[in-house]
């Protein structure tokens, strides 16, 4: 039995070499369930916040829930991965300087703390979740990733557990993309960060005010770092980042280096919700937030923001080495298995 039991370590350890790979690849990612999220404007009577606008969503490993975010900045909502309502935090102001309170990127740190980014302000700020709570976010550490700005700041945030590197885009006008080794979070006022690698669209012409499309596409709404999957530990594609275009309705991945490796269109994915937050979990499992219904085509028939669920549906197959090795086990334990027979028959 010690032998059979080496031969199937083996032969699975060569499959799971066979297939280190380079990409999560999209192509592989369907649809597997859409869920509408609460509708509140205000607190109610519940206690609950405003989940009108989803903006951006964030998924926390050691609560197995989702965390999402409004626009109207009102605060923080608890949902389970199908939607339903845990509770919520609200959000106060005062003291931050913003005006719109326009929260747009969302990410988990562990340990019940989160990071959220106003827009306009292009601030991130830190804070503790505490279900019925108030995050005083004037009072809260917070970073700078740019000078105050219009309807064109940042958009998304998603924080890498593995290495403590912060990723965040801005929306426009030009798109930027900018990778942080680490942040230092103070309540005072500092210098702006200076990320370690930037990407950002460039002018179409010299001293234009038009700029160019960023990575293919129209606008960047938010980003979800790829090495929070444990199936992807050991290979190329931990490093690679999702990228969520609301204008160009795509969600894409690519290295860090800036390469394209696949895509998934969401052009027929809630078609007239604007999709605008992207997390992903341990299994791969990714999921979005969306607006409710905005272009007037039927409110009624969807009037609250959703939750959208993409799942891997296909298999991975193991390549020709990986095969190789598990017949060669199988021959091995069946050449065993014969041995002690006679052995016994003897």
């Amino acid at each position: 039995m010690k032998i059979q039991h080496l031969v199937l370590a083996l032969a699975a350890a060569g499959c799971v070499s066979a297939q280190a790979a380079d990409a999560i690849n999209l192509a592989n990612y369907q649809v597997t369930g859409t869920y509408s999220l609460p509708i509140f404007n205000g607190a109610n009577t519940s206690g609950l916040l405003s989940g009108l606008e989803g903006s951006a969503i964030a998924y926390a490993r050691d609560r197995g829930t989702l965390f999402f975010v409004g626009d109207e900045g009102s605060g923080i909502i608890e949902i389970s991965l199908t939607g339903q309502t845990i509770g919520s935090m609200a959000f106060n102001w005062a003291g931050t300087g913003a005006t719109k309170n326009d929260t747009e990127g969302l990410t988990y740190l562990g340990n019940g703390q989160f990071v959220v980014t106003e827009e306009r302000l292009q601030n991130g700020y830190k804070f503790s979740y505490s279900a019925g709570g108030t995050a005083a976010l004037g009072g809260a550490p917070f970073v700078s990733f740019g000078p105050t700005i219009g309807n064109i700041g940042i958009e998304g945030i998603s924080y890498d557990a593995r290495n403590g590197n912060f990723v965040t885009v801005k929306q426009d006008d030009p798109s930027v993309l900018s990778i942080y080794n680490a942040l230092t979070f103070s309540t005072t006022a500092g210098a702006d960060a200076t990320p370690t690698t930037s990407f950002a669209a460039v002018p179409t012409a010299p001293g234009s005010s038009t700029y160019t499309s960023l990575f293919g596409l129209n606008s960047l709404s938010d980003v979800a770092v790829l090495g929070a999957v444990d199936g992807l530990n050991g290979t190329a594609a931990a490093e690679n980042l999702l990228i969520l275009s609301l204008d160009s309705r795509q969600l894409i991945e690519i290295t860090r280096a800036g390469v394209i490796k696949s895509s998934f269109d969401l052009s027929n994915v809630l078609p007239h919700n604007g999709i605008e937050g992207v997390t992903i979990d341990e299994n791969g499992t990714i999921y979005l937030v969306a607006e409710q219904v905005q272009d007037g085509s039927n409110v009624l028939a969807n009037p609250a923001s959703q939750l959208i669920v993409l799942s891997n549906v296909t298999a991975a197959v193991p390549e020709p080495e990986g095969v190789a090795l598990v017949l060669a086990g199988l021959g091995l334990m069946g050449a065993v298995s014969r041995r002690q027979k006679r052995a016994i028959q003897a």
